[in-house]
């Protein structure tokens, strides 16, 4: 096994991913189950297979809706931040900062989602500034290692 696959920051990647994974995993599935209460599908071989007593509808029901925008904003947030988050790892960052970074942006996601749900605000923007400030400090960091190792 590779020597950065044993290291305290691949670790920490490895549970942000998971963690990030599973949050983005829970709103593909809560989008379905929203979708399922509303009666509604987008798509007309959908009535009578996948909802027994769907409607048709052009677009997507509020709340649907609404879950569906939590979604993409975790997966646009996430993706970057674990490109990056490797990086951080392949390139030998150090453990104590990678598990800090890691931490607040997996914590501020997560927030993110449960607040975008509840519709609670300022908690919905304190947690995506976290969020986008934490990956502009990955970046950095992945920026330091870059130029100091050449």
């Amino acid at each position: 096994m590779q020597s950065w696959m044993n290291s305290p920051a691949f670790v920490a990647y490895a549970l942000a991913g998971l963690a990030l994974s599973a949050n983005m995993g829970v709103l593909w599935a809560y989008s379905g189950a929203v979708r399922g209460k509303t009666h509604t599908v987008m798509n007309a071989e959908d009535v009578g297979t996948v909802a027994k007593r769907a409607e048709v509808v052009p677009a997507d029901p509020p709340a649907v809706a609404r879950v569906l925008r939590a979604h993409a904003n975790a997966t646009a947030a996430s993706v970057p931040f674990l490109f990056l988050g490797l990086l951080y790892v392949l390139l030998g960052g150090p453990a104590l900062p990678a598990m800090i970074l890691f931490g607040v942006f997996v914590a501020a996601r997560l927030l993110h989602s449960v607040a975008y749900l509840a519709e609670k605000q300022p908690f919905r923007t304190i947690a995506f500034a976290t969020g986008g400030l934490t990956t502009i400090a990955l970046l950095g960091n992945v920026a330091w290692l870059v130029v100091r190792g050449a």
